[in-house]
């Protein structure tokens, strides 16, 4: 099963390895209302970061030769919610995504966008599951002996075999300027994992991409203020910055029978 490496809940770096975690650091952000909400965790911390992952590697399979490639959806306003939704009504392709057991992929099931990416976290280092490799396909993976994490490759991977509409997910804002001015309008560009990243980045996110979710991210909710085109959560939510990030969260939403945000509410602590 080998060495998997996530930054997870709070910004703590997660070592997995042969399904187990071996390693934990401490978290920068210690509440999330999210997971508050959904697994009834009071604080970020070593032993409840623990009891998480140890949690979804038992569900799931996450990390782990059994492996579930194919979810239902978990979270209202997650990513890979959105880029499935986006997928299922034409508006992209595929999607450049990046997950334990296979790292850059390029897919097109919307069950397999969701269920590779709607329940992990911020993945860093990864290597080959062979469950996963066969379910997605190798000839869908960047590289299917090395597993590595490239979304810039990914992208050109996905154009490469003939896609004409993309969707990408960027964890920098150099991913992020790359496909942008390589694609133009043919990507949409999802930030991801924004917690504790710079006031600049954050700006820059807005100039850039598609979509935003704000994580912790102090400067994402800052910089949101005039920038987004709409709003989709009060805790912990995710922003349109283009008329395309409006349309896909807009049809998310009527899916949902909910309407645009306007207002914060409970965040979490502290925001970096």
């Amino acid at each position: 099963m080998g060495r998997h490496v996530m930054e997870a809940l709070g910004k703590s770096r997660v070592t997995i390895e042969d399904g187990k975690v071996i390693d934990i650091t401490e978290p920068v952000v210690k509440y999330c209302p999210l997971f508050k909400k959904h697994r009834g965790i009071e604080e970020l911390n070593e032993e409840s970061i623990r009891e998480n992952m140890e949690f979804r590697i038992r569900s799931f399979g996450m990390c782990h030769e059994n492996r579930e490639t194919r979810l239902d959806n978990f979270l209202s306003f997650g990513i890979s919610e959105l880029l499935s939704l986006a997928v299922m009504k034409g508006m992209v392709d595929a999607a450049v995504v990046a997950a334990d057991g296979c790292g850059t992929c390029v897919l097109t099931d919307p069950a397999i966008i969701q269920g590779m990416g709607g329940r992990i976290s911020a993945i860093m280092e990864t290597c080959p599951i062979e469950k996963v490799v066969n379910d997605i396909g190798e000839e869908n993976i960047l590289d299917p002996k090395t597993t590595p994490i490239d979304q810039k490759a990914g992208a050109d991977k996905a154009f490469s075999m003939g896609f004409e509409k993309v969707a990408v997910t960027v964890a920098t804002v150099d991913d992020a300027r790359y496909i942008r001015e390589k694609y133009g309008d043919k990507v949409s560009l999802y930030a991801v994992h924004t917690t504790g990243i710079s006031e600049q980045d954050a700006e820059d996110y807005f100039e850039l991409c598609d979509v935003i979710t704000s994580c912790a991210s102090k400067y994402v909710r800052e910089k949101s203020v005039g920038r987004a085109t709409i709003q989709a959560g009060t805790k912990v939510p995710v922003y349109g910055a283009t008329e395309f990030g409006a349309k896909i969260i807009t049809l998310k939403l009527q899916e949902l029978g909910k309407t645009p945000d306007t207002t914060l509410d409970e965040s979490p602590f502290p925001l970096v």
